[in-house]
């Protein structure tokens, strides 16, 4: 995974931002299907380097079972939860024959009731770890240590989106847009959205505390 497009996560004291490089192999390309960072279920999301039909599939599966989780217990899985189902699916392909590992790594990025918001790495491997701040493919010893050095504990969403771009900017190779970032964030709801609990009434559904920035959002925060 060392040699794909670097990827990266920082969590912050109300939040969590991931973030990554989006390039097409040709101009010819739609860039607009190109997707990086995905949405699992309202509360998870998932950032990845490596090889985009793998990273299809392991999504394909999360959602599934993040649905799963929901008919039975009326909520959204914890994300380390979730995290442990996929990274039992990539072990699993470790040790089958027939098959290949899977030839992704993964930070997943979501908050729970049970442990608020969290940041988990996936390796290729299945093994899995939490972390505060974390980096993956191209450069990424050196994004690591650039994180390192600007960690704090009490870092703001706001810092840390821009602490996210400053990383990915050091191993950056031409101009960064809004075309070639993406980034989602993971928010802390607040005691009001906690009780209100529902969105949607009859549908029952949580708020969302995972987004992904439209490009209008990337961009501005660019230019700052």
């Amino acid at each position: 995974m060392s040699a794909s497009a670097p990827s990266l996560s920082r969590a912050a004291s109300n939040g969590i931002v991931i973030a990554t490089e989006k390039k097409s192999s040709s101009i010819l390309i739609d860039d607009s299907m190109i997707e990086k960072v995905a949405v699992v279920c309202p509360n998870i999301g998932i950032v990845y380097s490596g090889m985009g039909p793998d990273f299809r599939v392991l999504i394909a599966r999360a959602r599934k079972s993040a649905q799963a989780y929901w008919k039975v217990y009326g909520e959204y899985p914890p994300t380390k939860v979730l995290t442990q189902e996929i990274a039992t699916v990539m072990q699993e392909a470790t040790q089958s024959g027939g098959v290949r590992p899977f030839g992704v790594s993964l930070l997943v990025a979501g908050w729970d009731r049970h442990r608020g918001p969290s940041l988990y790495q996936v390796d290729p491997s299945g093994s899995f770890w939490a972390w505060k701040a974390s980096a993956i493919g191209k450069n990424m010893v050196n994004a690591k240590t650039f994180l390192e050095k600007r960690y704090n504990d009490d870092i703001s969403l706001e810092d840390a989106i821009h602490t996210a771009l400053l990383t990915l900017k050091e191993g950056f190779e031409g101009q960064m847009t809004e075309k070639t970032i993406e980034i989602g964030v993971v928010t802390v709801p607040t005691v009001d959205e906690l009780e209100a609990g529902k969105q949607g009434g009859e549908m029952g559904r949580p708020r969302p505390t995972f987004r992904k920035l439209s490009e209008e959002e990337v961009k501005d925060y660019l230019a700052l």
